[in-house]
């Protein structure tokens, strides 16, 4: 998939932001395969619709980037710089999507099983809301490196944000 992503399909608009999103997800499964460890169908759809809004985002902050210096054509790649707004709200779709796919999960049976107090998950729905905002936002602004993964992880905002979510996570277990 990696090398089909290489050679051709990153070439191809739309398609290249589901199979960017499609490889990070698969990570993710990896992980539970080596790991033994089962993935619910809530992660997958939550991971699936977060990767797709990052990916997106990657896309965002190229043609934003192109648009500010007058090119119209993304070299190597299907886009032209008057696709931006529709990445963009691509990019926010379906990072809210993802938020969405988190609160119906809060409200599943499932979580009931597993926290103490599920309620307190609310507070992540309000914080991962923000995140997204802010990191569209900041592309749209020109203040995203073409990769919002490495912009996440070196990003003290982010970085917070993770660990409020983190914090969010432990409080709803006891």
């Amino acid at each position: 998939m990696t090398l089909s992503y290489s050679l051709v399909l990153k070439r191809q608009p739309i398609l290249d932001i589901c199979v960017l999103a499609g490889l990070y997800t698969l990570r993710i499964v990896a992980g539970g395969i080596a790991t033994a460890t089962a993935l619910s169908f809530w992660l997958a759809a939550f991971s699936g619709a977060l990767f797709f809004s990052l990916a997106a985002i990657k896309r965002q902050a190229e043609l934003a980037d192109l648009a500010r210096r007058g090119i119209e054509a993304v070299r190597g790649r299907g886009y032209r710089t008057a696709d931006l707004p529709l990445v963009m709200a691509m990019a926010i779709a379906s990072g809210y999507v993802a938020i969405l796919i988190l609160a119906l999960y809060v409200t599943s049976p499932d979580v009931r099983l597993l926290y103490a107090a599920p309620d307190r998950l609310w507070a992540g729905c309000v914080v991962m809301f923000y995140w997204i905002s802010r990191m569209v936002l900041l592309t749209h602004r020109g203040q995203m490196n073409d990769d919002p993964v490495v912009f996440a992880a070196t990003d003290r905002i982010s970085l917070i944000c993770l660990g409020l979510m983190a914090v969010i996570g432990v409080g709803a277990t006891i």
